[in-house]
């Protein structure tokens, strides 16, 4: 499994912070995590010159306000016996906090996801996009309770076995299960086979449940939760999605890539897509660490 010794959480002393920390102190009990960080980005950390010239003593530093209330935060969340680091810095919030992803050298980044508290999201999105690092996303108001079951959308890539191999790893631990989702399409010139479409979409399932079969084996399993689907009118994030509340998953897991391209540091399109239209289930976005560093470098160079 990949091993998340060190993890980076953004935080900004919204009701947010609730979500994730509780949800960060279960996540604790299932990985063994070696140091927190726990990071607040703002735009700007200085107070009026007027206001510290007339009243020197009335207010605290600002950054220093803020870390005391991340560090009740973290207290009151249990997570105050933890090996961790508060982080308070100025700045764009998306660079600055990728740049302390690097700096920090953490292994996941674990951001909230909201849907009526204040803020657009985007930042979330913009991490998930531009991240070489592997990204948590926790929605708002999300209950905290253990992981029974964990979706995995998988095309069969080695890519995608290093992902079923992750969450297998996390089901273990959690007494879960894994519930496996391939999507299949039809493909165009189908028909210079001589073929009907109906015939070729269960030639494609066929192949597709002998692949879950071949990859049950590699796994020592007996017999692979796989769920299959045909791909007509929506766009796989969607199937997927529906799949998880169906199921009522705790936790969708996936790549950052498919069979394509999985080493790129940019997400996907089903990977994007699925971080734009969830804000339901929590969903863990893998990417290979150390790939694509040319790129993060060259992020700060400009």
């Amino acid at each position: 499994m990949n091993n998340f010794d060190k993890i980076l959480v953004g935080l900004d002393l919204t009701e947010m912070d609730q979500t994730i920390l509780k949800n960060v102190k279960g996540l604790s009990t299932l990985l063994d995590i070696k140091k927190w960080y726990f990071v607040h980005v703002s735009k700007d950390l200085t107070l009026p010159r007027d206001i510290t010239d007339k009243y020197p003593d009335l207010l605290a530093p600002v950054d220093e306000s803020i870390h005391k209330s991340l560090q009740k935060e973290i207290r009151e969340a249990g997570l105050e016996d933890e090996n961790y680091e508060i982080l308070i810095k100025e700045g764009s919030p998306v660079e600055t906090i990728l740049r302390w992803s690097k700096i920090k050298d953490v292994d996941l980044l674990i951001m909230g996801r909201k849907i009526d508290l204040k803020g657009s999201g985007s930042l979330a999105k913009d991490l998930a996009l531009k991240t070489p690092t592997s990204i948590l996303f926790v929605p708002e108001g999300f209950n905290i309770k253990p992981i029974d079951s964990i979706v995995v959308p998988i095309d069969f890539s080695e890519y995608s076995n290093i992902i079923l191999e992750v969450a297998l790893d996390l089901a273990k631990k959690s007494n879960g299960k894994v519930i496996c989702y391939h999507i299949y399409e039809v493909p165009a010139g189908y028909s210079k086979t001589g073929k009907s479409y109906e015939e070729f979409s269960r030639i494609m399932h066929e192949n597709a449940k002998k692949d879950c079969n071949r990859l049950s084996q590699k796994f020592n399993l007996n017999g692979l939760n796989c769920e299959f689907k045909l791909k007509k009118d929506q766009h796989e994030s969607q199937y997927i999605l529906d799949l998880a509340k169906e199921m009522s998953a705790d936790l969708i897991i996936m790549g950052s890539r498919g069979r394509t391209d999985s080493s790129a540091i940019l997400l996907g399109s089903v990977a994007e897509r699925l971080v734009n239209v969830n804000n339901i289930i929590p969903t863990l976005i893998l990417k290979k660490k150390g790939e694509s560093l040319g790129f993060f470098e060259a992020l700060f160079k400009l």
